[in-house]
């Protein structure tokens, strides 16, 4: 995935894969980075829109000379066309449909995340960089010239002329016919737009806000790694939740956890192809778990195991916003929680999906055997703390869920499973939550065990089927996080001056996901004009593409990685179960 500014510059790529190291870097250090930008050299209007139904880019320069247009997208190939992949490339069509425009080119590739020197060598169809773990071409139409790294060039279409540039990974430069391209322009934009609409036309969902819940849709699945299945929480690193601040993180991995989650949004929609994919990853990393039987909270995306984090002191961060951050030293980490949102999407896997197999069942079995043994240990929760793991009631809550679907897949399908065991761990998880896990002085349930902060994860206890939506304790607690959490219709995760101390220091904007499950409980709750009113002002918080970082700023900025699967994934739920509740016969409109 490619990052593209509205200035027709690629300031974020990582290449070949997600967690490769960046080429591209100018979105964390403008000068050091890198870049790949084509625009015209002065100011203009401009805007991007994505080709309907696809995720193909356009921006358009509205110039003064007249309207010039940019069209950026990624050829799909591997096994889903059933042809094995030639090479990854990013190609760059520019044309002008009024008038007569200048445009300049600068390709400044930064190998290694900024680290790795390289060589610039010009041949007559473009230019070839290399350093020592990479090699990649651009192939370009006109001249180019180079200059300190980089490659530049300018040139003059009129209307109606079109020239376009193939940025390539090469295997290797030995032959003059290294930067031939295996297919025109032409063909690759039509097969890329055919590929997207086509996969989007397995979506089964018709309802109000089409638009967004197929742009959602789409967004995650470019978040898939095809050769495996596994899905990223974001493409990005170090985006700051503050700006300024130091709440940085690595997201270009696969968290069980998120991953989880987004195989529920597929299959909502009808994408069962792509569930069956994550589940056979995940059967995979049940073959190999921890010595004491848990999985890694997060892996690479062909399924290593991620085993440090590492800062780029070299890099100054978005906005002057330090450290940059390589790696996730969550992986380490104890998320009990996770297994809830394993188990749940195996439940519905197999009820919407396909029958999961035996062995899945035997790995899974596993895990549950792993919650029965520590679910009453204390974690670092859902939201990665640093400051110490402590008793979380979000975790509690989702070891629950973990033994109920697991009993309730065994019941289904007849599984052999201990059952008298995996019944008696979930209700002492039930009873235990009821107990330490509400305050009653606050009248809502908490963050932690014995302590009183508010937690929007709370609003999970009715989407799960924890309590029912319209329990006092469910609504109650739903009107404390509105009254103390909630900045017109954004919600903050926690407050952390209220909290227990997250290990991290200064503030953070309002969490996109918890947003939307808000939108989900009030749904639930039958509070259905409120719901409706809470979810239209999100949409209006999406970007000019309708994309979503994974928090918003109290002026409505994005922060934190982007664009972030978890968001995403609540923006489909939020909508798949709000339009349903309006369509029910039991809704009167007023």
């Amino acid at each position: 995935m490619a990052l593209v500014g509205k200035d027709g510059s690629i300031d974020w790529c990582c290449f070949p894969h997600f967690d490769s190291p960046s080429l591209f870097g100018a979105l964390l250090d403008d000068q050091r980075g890198g870049r790949f930008r084509i625009a015209p050299p002065d100011d203009g209007k401009r805007q991007q829109l994505y080709l309907p139904e696809t995720n193909v880019l356009l921006t358009r320069f509205l110039h003064h000379d007249g309207v010039g247009e940019l069209t950026d997208f990624m050829p799909i190939e591997g096994d889903e066309l059933g042809v094995h992949p030639t090479r990854h490339q990013v190609i760059r069509m520019v044309k002008v449909v009024r008038g007569k425009i200048r445009f300049r080119l600068e390709c400044q590739p930064a190998f290694n995340f900024g680290r790795d020197e390289h060589t610039v060598t010009l041949r007559p169809a473009g230019g070839i960089f290399r350093s020592a773990s990479l090699t990649v071409g651009l192939v370009s139409p006109v001249p180019l010239m180079a200059n300190q790294g980089m490659v530049e060039a300018e040139f003059v279409l009129e209307e109606g002329q079109h020239v376009t540039f193939f940025l390539v990974q090469l295997e290797s430069d030995t032959a003059e016919s290294v930067l031939d391209v295996p297919q025109t322009d032409e063909i690759a934009l039509r097969e890329t737009v055919t590929y997207w609409r086509k996969w989007l036309n397995q979506c089964r969902y018709t309802g109000r806000w089409r638009e967004m819940v197929q742009r959602s849709a789409l967004t995650l699945k470019l978040l898939t790694y095809a050769p495996t299945g596994a899905i990223v929480a974001a493409p990005t690193t170090s985006l700051p939740e503050a700006i300024g601040g130091n709440r940085n993180w690595d997201y270009r991995y696969t968290w069980i956890r998120d991953a989880a989650f987004t195989l529920y949004g597929l299959l909502r929609l009808g994408f069962t192809k792509e569930a069956g994919r994550f589940m056979q990853w995940l059967e995979a990393r049940c073959q190999e778990l921890n010595p004491d039987g848990s999985l890694q909270v997060l892996y690479g995306i062909d399924g290593r195991r991620i085993t440090q984090e590492d800062v780029l002191t070299h890099w100054e961060g978005y906005q002057r916003s330090s450290p940059v951050r390589i790696g996730n030293g969550a992986a380490s980490q104890r998320q009990l929680d996770m297994y809830g949102a394993l188990m749940d999407a195996a439940y519905l896997y197999n009820k919407h999906g396909s029958p999961i197999s035996y062995d899945s069942w035997v790995g899974l079995s596993r895990l549950l055997d792993y919650v029965c043994a520590n679910w009453n240990l204390p974690d670092e929760g859902i939201w990665e703390v640093r400051g110490g793991q402590r008793q979380f009631v979000y975790s509690k809550v989702m070891c629950w869920v973990a033994l109920d679907r697991g009993i309730r897949l065994a019941d289904k399908r007849g599984f052999p499973a201990d059952r008298a065991k995996w019944i008696d761990v979930r209700d002492r998880i039930y009873f235990d939550v009821m107990e330490h896990g509400w305050d009653h002085e606050r009248r809502s349930f908490v963050q932690e065990y014995g302590g009183h902060a508010l937690d929007a994860s709370a609003l999970i206890l009715p989407l799960v089927f924890f309590l029912s939506p319209t329990d006092p304790r469910t609504q109650s607690t739903i009107e404390r996080i509105t009254s103390s959490l909630v900045s017109d219709a954004l919600v903050f995760r926690y407050l952390p001056e209220e909290a227990a101390p997250d290990g991290l220091a200064g503030q953070e904007g309002t969490f996109t996901l918890c947003s939307f499950w808000l939108v989900e409980a009030l749904t639930r709750a039958g509070r259905l004009e409120e719901a409706r009113l809470i979810f239209e002002k999100i949409l209006s918080y999406a970007n000019h593409l309708g994309l979503y970082a994974e928090e918003l700023s109290l002026t409505g900025e994005q922060l934190g990685n982007f664009p972030q699967a978890f968001a995403h994934i609540g923006l489909i739920s939020a909508a798949y179960n709000l339009d349903r509740a309006l369509n029910s016969p039991r809704t009167v409109s007023v």
